[in-house]
């Protein structure tokens, strides 16, 4: 049975990406003001809110209007399972992400790009928009919508790779869609075992966090400048880390895979919470 869903189809999710983008052009002169009277890491925590806040509004009344009730589960329900995904994370990040990513040539244009973002939002804003407000505005729009909707139209891991590669999408370079992919497919998995968004929002603040925590002890590697083995503490540390990584990665989601449940049946469209506000459905 085709349940009502949004998005229902790959070309309403390109429109979700189309929607974020518009939000990022369209507020981008609140920026540009603001920078010439608080500088460039505040601006950007408050441009980010309107950028991302306003099309995931939007795509939230969308999603209402064609799915009649909506639902975001926002408390953990297991304690355990929330370790196990920090540290899987964490795994992914030393064991898969990075080094895929580093393996990707960069051209100096780019190198200079990222090391004077690095720069620039090296403070408490820009830590806040990184890992907090990110996870938040993110996973809502590629999981709490544009997931949940795949989901109830699309094989499950069909789903999960469409929405990863959209989220990939709209970082607009390779180097962060590596992360974006691998984080998103792990992300998406998890939410379609527990249907919680703030698991998801838990993995994607431990990825970011821990990025901005390393890149502000290690400039050269903000900017991909240094030598990928001189960054893992040279050629033998790096394979071990890698090598550790990629099991302790390889535990932490068998333990999840035995440990979480389903907490929403999507054959039963019945998510029973009406509001008018996303205040309304955190549970």
């Amino acid at each position: 049975m085709n349940l009502k869903a949004y998005p229902k189809s790959t070309l309403q999710s390109f429109g979700i990406v189309g929607l974020v983008f518009v939000g990022m052009i369209l507020f981008y002169p609140v920026q540009d003001w603001l920078n010439e009277l608080v500088g460039i890491s505040p601006s950007f925590f408050v441009y980010y809110i309107f950028a991302m806040g306003a099309p995931l509004l939007l795509m939230h009344f969308l999603k209402k209007k064609e799915e009649g009730t909506v639902k975001y589960l926002l408390k953990p329900n297991d304690f355990g399972v929330v370790l196990l995904i920090i540290v899987g994370t964490i795994a992914l990040q030393w064991g898969v992400t990075s080094p895929i990513a580093y393996s990707i040539p960069m051209p100096e244009m780019f190198k200079k790009i990222f090391q004077e973002l690095a720069e620039q939002m090296n403070d408490g804003y820009g830590l806040v928009s990184v890992a907090i407000m990110a996870p938040f505005f993110e996973e809502f729009i590629f999981r709490g919508v544009m997931l949940d909707g795949l989901l109830k139209r699309k094989s499950t891991w069909t789903a999960i790779l469409i929405s990863a590669a959209m989220f990939g999408l709209v970082h607009l370079n390779p180097w962060q869609f590596v992360t974006a992919m691998v984080i998103g497919t792990f992300a998406g998995w998890v939410y379609s075992r527990t249907r919680s968004l703030i698991y998801c929002m838990l993995i994607h603040f431990a990825n970011n966090f821990t990025a901005s925590i390393f890149m502000y002890f290690n400039t050269e590697a903000a900017s991909m400048d240094a030598e990928f083995h001189e960054i893992y503490g040279g050629y033998t540390n790096m394979y071990v880390i890698i090598s550790v990584s990629i099991v302790v990665a390889a535990v932490c989601i068998s333990m999840l895979n035995k440990r979480m449940k389903m907490e929403v049946e999507i054959e039963k469209p019945a998510l029973e919470v009406k509001a008018d506000t996303l205040d309304e459905f955190a549970e």
